[in-house]
């Protein structure tokens, strides 16, 4: 009885938060803020799981004093955050140049309106500075000076992003500044008893989780030593079609001049970068693919920039999306011209309703994003793909290209370059020029896709004739030839992403871990390299199925980076996020989100192939304990950093809500002694493939639907 009211508890919140994010979307952060998370029953719900919890526990007798020290860890955790929400207080204080505060503006529980409450000090605001990235408009990083008056005491001290000042207990933190530059907004917190109790819980709770990988009478290492990882129990070809192209009819600069003519530089995505870079990111924008025609990318930008009449009338700009080109009578490619008629502007209603009018169905949406392109092509003919041009090389360039004279107009293009590299800040160094160039002629994530999926389902057609053949070969190959050939592959594919992050890290200065485009790469790259790993540490049949995985789960990885609302273009971090702790939070995060994955692939094949089902839940059993380790790490890494960047180590953010349910949902499986039914590895299977849509509505569902502050990732 006892087990099925913590069990019912347990389910009950885990459904409850979900359905709480959703309702967040609709009816805002400050509502469910203090209706929902706010509310008594909320916490009276986490109190009795708490105490029932226990009292199950001390029922069971639990002896095993690492397992007591994790479920511990919890209880403190749970504890702060109760003394958190009882003893803590937080709003902002508007400050401009000069002028003294003495109270801060919280919002009232009640009537939901902010409300003036005094400081236990006042603050100056002696001198705002916006700090930016060389050569660009973008904010690298905003402080502020401040001086505190406290009775006799005056302490001095500045406030900027990720840097916080305290003073008596209350944390002040740098949030925004007004547009004039003369004024800044602080947020202001004070927690004095929630925060040292929750970091105790949260030490309990990484060095329980660790522990549970290392303990040498632990669940983990003896999974390690079962025998079934002791039993013995897959030629590969790649074929590369080449795509026909289209003879090109409209004006273009040759190659060579082409090229040259964008290695000279412009502000793009808040950084200096060659104009190759905006050519590359605009042709697939436009025409969805990396080139037009036999066209080049740099020859379809100067293009647009010189013949735009002839451009203007070229088909080259795709139209996604059946409705819109049903409602317009548009084919799958127009031009500009196709779009301008008598009337005007065929997209101006839909465009003007979709902004106006929020109307986001399929309709609009489709027309907004076909108008998104259209308005590129009209900034690019208005010149501001040349921003760091001087403006003494306009005309010349321009009757050059006219002209047809390329060798005048690469001396004109080879002097322009030459003054912007005397002239203009924040220029690349040659390694990131060098890196940039490689990563924009090479489609590295296109070719690794379309790699891994291939040899992938060539590893499963290859696995199901040897298990058809009663001799175990196909053409001559065994299981260990071909798992050997296969682990090669493996290698050189991981090589090459590795290649590709190392540019991204050379051109940005930054890890390659900033948006969704390159935690996506980055879980490939953790999903290749834990396989990798393993796979020598296994016999030969777990070791071919392991190496199936990673090509297929790394592949399909590989391909959602290619989705449209995956944004590869490389740009600046938002100062907040300029911090080496988010780097460990989201690295260790993406780790285990494949190791996750990689239990989702065992629990399909465990479906699928019965007579491998024990062996597959194996696998993925030895895959969940560190995977679990890693999230529970990650998740309380990143309040670690939200503390220190925003104020509060938990605000019940959708990303972290999801990321708290699905570290409950996998932690479920981890109680196979308590709930026997997850030993049936059917059951089992079920269960983690169904889990795994946590993981898909944690990073896609909240990134693309829920928002959020974490929807930047």
């Amino acid at each position: 009885m006892l087990k099925k009211i913590v069990s019912s508890l347990y389910a009950l919140i885990v459904v409850l938060m979900a359905v709480i994010t959703v309702v967040e979307k609709y009816k805002g952060t400050d509502y469910v803020s203090y209706h929902m998370y706010g509310a008594w029953w909320f916490s009276l719900l986490w109190a009795l799981l708490v105490a029932f919890g226990l009292v199950y526990i001390i029922k069971q007798r639990m002896r095993r004093w690492n397992t007591i020290v994790l479920h511990l860890s919890f209880c403190v955790i749970l504890a702060g955050a109760l003394l958190t929400h009882l003893t803590s207080f937080k709003g902002m204080v508007h400050l401009r140049i000069g002028e003294t505060v003495s109270e801060y503006v919280a919002q009232d529980e009640e009537t939901m309106l902010p409300t003036c409450r005094p400081l236990p000090f006042s603050i100056r605001l002696d001198d705002f500075v916006v700090e930016k990235h060389a050569g660009s408009d973008a904010a690298a990083d905003y402080s502020s000076a401040l001086t505190i008056t406290d009775g006799d005491d005056i302490v001095q001290g500045r406030v900027s992003m990720n840097n916080i000042m305290t003073h008596r207990g209350v944390r002040l933190y740098q949030n925004s500044y007004d547009e004039d530059g003369r004024g800044s907004t602080l947020r202001v917190n004070s927690d004095p008893w929630g925060i040292p109790v929750t970091y105790v819980g949260y030490g309990l709770l990484f060095f329980a989780l660790v522990y549970m990988l290392i303990d040498p009478k632990g669940n983990f290492r003896r999974l390690l030593k079962s025998p079934l990882l002791q039993r013995g129990g897959l030629s590969l070809f790649l074929a590369f079609v080449a795509l026909g192209v289209e003879a090109q009819t409209t004006t273009v600069l040759p190659t060579d001049v082409a090229d040259r003519m964008c290695r000279m530089y412009m502000q793009h995505n808040g950084r200096v970068c060659q104009m190759q870079t905006y050519a590359y990111e605009f042709t697939k924008k436009i025409s969805g693919h990396r080139s037009y025609k036999g066209c080049t990318p740099e020859q379809i930008l100067t293009g647009f920039i010189f013949w735009g009449d002839q451009w203007g009338a070229e088909r080259i700009i795709v139209v996604k999306g059946s409705e819109l080109r049903q409602h317009l009578n548009l084919s799958a490619r127009v031009s500009v011209d196709d779009l301008l008629s008598s009337h005007g502007y065929l997209l101006q209603q839909l465009v003007e309703e979709y902004y106006e009018d929020n109307n986001h169905d399929a309709l609009h949406t489709q027309a907004a994003r076909l108008d998104e392109k259209v308005q590129l092509i009209a900034e690019l003919r208005m010149g501001k793909a040349l921003n760091l041009l001087d403006r003494s090389f306009t005309n010349p360039l321009y009757n050059a290209a006219m002209g047809g004279d390329n060798k005048r107009l690469l001396e004109i293009i080879d002097e322009n370059i030459r003054l912007q590299q005397k002239s203009v800040a924040g220029l690349p160094r040659t390694e990131q020029i060098w890196a940039e160039r490689v990563n924009n002629k090479v489609p590295f994530a296109t070719i690794l896709f379309m790699l891994n999926l291939t040899v992938g389902f060539l590893a499963l057609f290859i696995l199901i004739r040897i298990l058809a053949r009663p001799d175990g070969k196909v053409l001559g190959v065994g299981y260990r030839g071909v798992s050997n050939l296969l682990r090669c592959v493996l290698v050189v594919a991981f090589l090459a992403l590795s290649f590709l992050l190392a540019l991204r890290w050379i051109i940005s200065g930054n890890v390659p871990l900033s948006n969704g485009y390159e935690t996506m790469l980055a879980t490939a790259w953790f999903v290749m390299a834990i396989v990798i790993s393993v796979s020598f540490c296994l016999s030969l049949l777990p070791s071919y199925y392991l190496t199936m995985f990673g090509f297929l789960l790394s592949g399909f990885l590989l391909l959602v980076s290619h989705i449209n609302q995956m944004d590869p273009a490389i740009g600046r971090l938002m100062p907040v996020l300029n911090s080496p702790l988010l780097s460990i939070h989201v690295s260790i995060i993406m780790m285990s989100y494949a190791l996750l994955a990689l239990t989702f692939i065992c629990g399909i094949l465990g479906l699928l192939m019965r007579s491998q089902a024990e062996m597959l839940q194996l696998l993925s059993r030895i895959f969940l304990y560190p995977a679990i380790t890693a999230m529970g790490l990650g998740i309380f890494i990143g309040a670690i950093w939200a503390n220190i960047s925003w104020g509060t180590y938990w605000s019940w953010d959708p990303k972290e809500t999801w990321a708290l349910i699905t570290f409950m949902i996998y932690g479920v499986v981890l109680h196979a002694q308590s709930l026997p039914v997850f030993r049936r590895p059917r059951v089992y299977h079920l269960y983690m493939t169904l889990a795994f849509l946590s993981i898909v509505m944690t990073y896609f569902g909240v990134n693309y639907i829920l928002g959020g502050m974490h929807s930047y990732a």
